[in-house]
């Protein structure tokens, strides 16, 4: 399994992501996006990042034996009073490869790069009754609350969102 840096996204890349977006709302995960979730528009939020990666917004993903099982991102502040913050956005395990570590190592990439970046403060958010929930305090990450009804899951019923932070090491 690598874990590799997208500076562009390449058509294969885009159609990849894509299924593994549609893997990820279909299974359950609040990433945005309600379920069905088409493919059209899975391309076409793939294709925004696409053109949007550069100095403020990173993303990695994870492959093994040809096939795309993970992302994540990485979005940092542009504003002058926050080029000291990130914020880590859309982790995802394909269904198939969850249990394996893969989201630690994920994270660990985008953490890293923050760093390198100068990054001190990160924030996240996910749904409250999630296993990622339960996974980013086991990797640091420091819950700062909840707010509820604030997201709807892919079934469309609201729910409460936890937020976490990290201060990494100067």
């Amino acid at each position: 399994m690598t874990i590799t840096r997208l500076h562009t996204i390449d058509a294969q890349q885009l159609a990849a992501l894509a299924a593994l977006l549609q893997d990820s709302v279909h299974g359950g995960a609040s990433v945005g996006f309600l379920a069905p979730l088409p493919h059209a528009e899975a391309h076409a939020y793939w294709q925004d990042v696409a053109t949007a990666l550069g100095p403020l917004l990173y993303c990695w993903v994870a492959e093994e034996h040809g096939q795309m099982i993970g992302t994540v991102q990485l979005a940092l502040c542009g504003k002058a009073n926050g080029r000291h913050r990130g914020e880590i956005q859309k982790l995802m395990v394909h269904s198939t490869a969850r249990g394996r570590g893969l989201a630690r190592q994920l994270m660990q990439a985008a953490e890293s790069a923050a760093h390198a970046a100068g990054c001190s403060t990160l924030v996240l958010d996910t749904d409250s009754g999630s296993a990622a929930a339960q996974l980013y305090p086991r990797l640091g990450w420091q819950h700062a609350g909840d707010i509820p009804a604030y997201a709807a899951s892919p079934d469309g019923k609201l729910h409460a969102t936890r937020y976490f932070y990290k201060l990494l090491p100067a």
